[in-house]
C-alpha cells in the first residue's frame, strides 16, 4: 500500500518511525515547509503545498496513493479542511489523527476565547507581561496590543513580525519542562500567558507552571474539523493501516 501522511506534529513523526523499513508499504511524509530546518524523519519526506484540496486530490490518484492520513497541527483547520475534500475526490481512504484538547484541572484559571485576535483583546488595556506562545505565524496580530511586554516564545526565528517597544524574543522547539517554565516565568514576572489548545505533552509544562505559580491563562480554543474518522495517537493510526494492509493481503490471496 501506498501511504500520505501530511504530517508536522509529534504523532506524524512518531508514525513514521514505526513505519520505516516496512517493505509491505510505501510511505511519504508531507510537510507544509513553514519550518526552515524541520527535523530529520525515517520515511521519504516532500515540503511544500499541493495547490488546495484539488491538488491534493490530483496528486493522491498521480501517486497512486491507497491511504491518507490527516496528521497535522490541531489548528491547521485549512489543511485538514482540503484532506477531507480530496480524499472524498480522489476515492482514498482517509484517517485523522487528533490528539485530546487541554481541560482545566482545579487551580487552572483559563481565560477561553475563540481565535487569536480575541486573545490579543482579552489582554485588557492595562500593561501586562506576557509569556505568548502562539507561533510566529500569528504572533502579529499582538501588534494591535503594544502597551503589554512580550515574552514570545517560536520555533521559527520571530522576526519583525511583532513590531511592539518591549519584546523579547525566545526561538526554541520543545517539549518544555513544566519545571523549567516555572522559572522562565518567574525569572521574567510573567502576569499572564496565552496559548492556544494544542493538546499533548510536548507544550503542556506551561500549562502546568502557570497552575502551580498561579497565573491566569488566555486559550485560544480549537478550530472545527472536519467530520471524518479520527484516533487520538499514532498508535491508532498504524493499528488502522495493519488493518487495512491485512484486508488487502487477504484479497490478493483470494
Amino acid at each position: 500500500m501506498r501511504i500520505l501522511i501530511l504530517g508536522g506534529t509529534g504523532e506524524a513523526s512518531a508514525l513514521a518511525r514505526a513505519l520505516a523499513g516496512r517493505n509491505d508499504l510505501s510511505v511519504m511524509l508531507s510537510l507544509a515547509g513553514r519550518t526552515a530546518a524541520p527535523k530529520a524523519e525515517p520515511v521519504p519526506t516532500r515540503s511544500g503545498g499541493f495547490g488546495g484540496a484539488e491538488g491534493l486530490a490530483q496528486y493522491l490518484q498521480s501517486e497512486g496513493i491507497d491511504r491518507l492520513i490527516d496528521a497535522t497541527h490541531p489548528f491547521a483547520a485549512r489543511i485538514s479542511a482540503n484532506a477531507a475534500r480530496a480524499a472524498a475526490l480522489a476515492g482514498v481512504p482517509l484517517l485523522a489523527i487528533r490528539r485530546p484538547a487541554w481541560s482545566p484541572e482545579p487551580g487552572d484559571v483559563w481565560t477561553e476565547v475563540a481565535s487569536v485576535p480575541a486573545a490579543a483583546a482579552a489582554l485588557g488595556a492595562e500593561p501586562r507581561r506576557v509569556f505568548l506562545t502562539v507561533g510566529r505565524q500569528e504572533a502579529g496580530v499582538f501588534a494591535a496590543a503594544p502597551q503589554h511586554a512580550y515574552w514570545a516564545r517560536t520555533v521559527e526565528p520571530l522576526g519583525d513580525v511583532l513590531p511592539v517597544p518591549r519584546l523579547t524574543a525566545i526561538e526554541a522547539r520543545g517539549p518544555f519542562d513544566a519545571d523549567a517554565e516555572a522559572a522562565l516565568m518567574r525569572d521574567a514576572g510573567i502576569e499572564i500567558v496565552v496559548s492556544k489548545n494544542s493538546g499533548g505533552a510536548a507544550t503542556y509544562g506551561k500549562i502546568a507552571a502557570a497552575r502551580v505559580l498561579a497565573i491566569p491563562v488566555i486559550m485560544v480554543r480549537r478550530p472545527d474539523k472536519p467530520d471524518v474518522p479520527c484516533v487520538p495517537d499514532a498508535a491508532g493510526a498504524l493499528r488502522w493501516l495493519d488493518a487495512a494492509a491485512h484486508a488487502a493481503s487477504t484479497l490478493r490471496d483470494v
